[in-house]
């Protein structure tokens, strides 16, 4: 790929990188200096990735990486790297073997990190292939695309809607414009065959091949045949709940990974939404595309009557994608510890300035999230709460927190949670927060509601503890409703009230896991 980087706060050094083949794009990266843009300890891959980039920060006094440009560490799924050779070798961590998954336990963890880690990212980028190629003179324009189209990278591409009207009525994620050629296209030998082949995952949130499958050839200018052309580099997104943190963080974690395909972690990009009527969007956590991109979002209704022309193009990987990452990802059981999510984590709180307050050395600082909501309220909480500082105040700190967006913006949230040891909280998409620990950090669902593996997994996946309750016999239910459309009794449609000295006896188990975990014990041996 030829990226194009510049850094300094007062002069631009470019530097052109040849690396990764498959990708022939060029894509402007953000300087490296400005805006908050890597956590410290990325800088180390990034130099990896692209030494020259290395070179012109060594050369540059205001390059704040420089430290790190003599090191040589890297993720796994770089074109000179590999798992045996990638940094952490300590994670993932497997600590029973499992013969349903693996024939050893070295099997069991390189299992885990292929599908749950930057193994991930290593076989979307393998599996990039040309779908429209500059075969002739004339052509201007490339499209190249992962398997089963889940992640496109284009090129001098075309989307003429000069003849489509959105309206309200259109199904979001509605395919029927694209059924004809002619809407998507670009000025380059189009493989047909091989685009008819890849089918198989034809779903709104699983592909795009929806959209692309009529991908045409069209000698058009960008000059003179372009109503509107967008020359940053422009990231499509089909978004799932915006409501939901845990679906909305689909997208998050998902528009993060495919940054990692690309190699580029600008935030001079533009991020257009997919929706095909004129719905709008409802977006609780819009803080969040702070990390991603310091430009205004761009709704694709906005092109309705024009032909519109991107030079640098990515189709971003799908929140629902089949054995995608997060959702629909199975994750290998007896492992924990995903490289890809703690870098995600560091990432998007470095880029929102959320910083880590040196813990107290005797205290445990415990968040206890009160969901105020329909169903799976605590009843007893107050009492509970009450119980957990008097048993053991003055080790603890607790705080009862409501997270509602229209009184705590999103980035307070995050700072909330990050300076949190121990997450308190019942079922819910709030646990989605556990992204969002410490390292040291314990994610205790109060009752998983026999929905085992939900939160759990993002525990799993954070390489943070996780914990819930044991003893169904020592919780009682209240307001009990049956579920909405199965009209039978279900757990995530009651409340509930819990035993305190189990709860008791589950806190204290936490809190020793947090005062004798090696990092939370280091920021102390630190500060001396």
């Amino acid at each position: 790929m030829a990226e194009l980087w510049y850094s300094s706060t007062t002069f631009f050094v470019f530097a052109f990188l040849l690396f990764c083949g498959l990708l022939a794009l060029v894509h402007p990266i953000f300087g490296l200096d400005q805006e908050l843009f890597f956590h410290p300890s990325h800088y180390q891959f990034i130099f990896f990735r692209h030494p020259e980039l290395a070179e012109a920060c060594k050369a540059d006094s205001e390059c704040i990486g420089k430290e790190f440009t003599h090191l040589k560490k890297c993720w796994g799924y770089e074109e000179s790297c590999s798992y045996e050779t990638r940094d952490r070798q300590d994670w993932p961590v497997c600590f029973e073997f499992d013969v349903r998954w693996a024939k050893s336990l070295e099997e069991q963890k390189r299992k885990y990190w292929d599908r749950s880690d930057f193994g991930f990212v290593r076989e979307e980028r393998k599996s990039i292939k040309n779908i429209c190629s500059k075969t002739k003179t004339k052509h201007i324009s490339t499209l190249k695309c992962s398997a089963f189209i889940r992640h496109c990278l284009a090129e001098n591409i075309m989307f003429d809607f000069s003849n489509y009207k959105f309206v309200q009525s259109a199904d979001k994620f509605g395919v029927d414009a694209f059924s004809t050629p002619g809407v998507i296209k670009g000025n380059c030998e189009v493989d047909k065959p091989y685009l008819s082949s890849q089918s198989e995952h034809f779903s709104s949130l699983q592909s795009w091949y929806g959209e692309l499958r009529e991908f045409s050839e069209y000698n058009f200018s960008l000059q003179t045949d372009c109503d509107l052309y967008l020359e940053k580099p422009t990231y499509f997104m089909k978004l799932d709940a915006g409501v939901n943190m845990y679906h909305h963080f689909c997208d998050f974690v998902n528009l993060y990974l495919s940054q990692h395909i690309n190699g580029t972690f600008s935030r001079d990009i533009n991020i257009v939404w997919w929706d095909m009527g004129v719905h709008g969007y409802g977006d609780l956590f819009e803080q969040t595309w702070e990390a991603f991109t310091k430009n205004p979002i761009i709704k694709l209704n906005n092109w309705e009557g024009k032909k519109v022309c991107v030079k640098s193009g990515v189709f971003s990987l799908l929140p629902r994608m089949r054995f995608g990452f997060f959702y629909n990802m199975p994750m290998v059981s007896n492992c924990y510890g995903s490289e890809v999510i703690r870098a995600f984590s560091q990432h998007v709180l470095y880029r929102l300035n959320i910083k880590q307050d040196k813990p107290e050395k005797r205290k445990v600082r415990v968040t206890f999230l009160d969901r105020q909501s329909k169903h799976r309220n605590v009843v007893n909480q107050d009492e509970l709460i009450s119980a957990l500082k008097e048993k053991f105040s003055p080790e603890v700190e607790v705080k009862k927190v409501t997270y509602n967006w229209r009184t705590i913006k999103f980035k307070d949230q995050l700072a909330i949670t990050h300076n949190t040891d121990i997450f308190v909280g019942m079922h819910g998409a709030g646990l989605t927060h556990g992204f969002f620990l410490p390292d040291w950090g314990v994610l205790f669902e109060l009752y998983n509601c026999d929905d085992v593996n939900c939160y759990r997994d993002i525990a799993r996946l954070r390489g943070v503890k996780y914990i819930t309750w044991e003893k169904k016999e020592l919780l009682a239910t209240h307001n009990e409703t049956l579920h909405p459309s199965l009209k039978i009794p279900h757990g995530k449609f009651n409340d509930y009230s819990f035993d305190v000295n189990e709860f008791l006896r589950l806190m204290k188990n936490a809190m020793y896991y947090v005062k004798t975990h090696p990092d939370f014990r280091r920021r102390f041996h630190d500060e001396l």
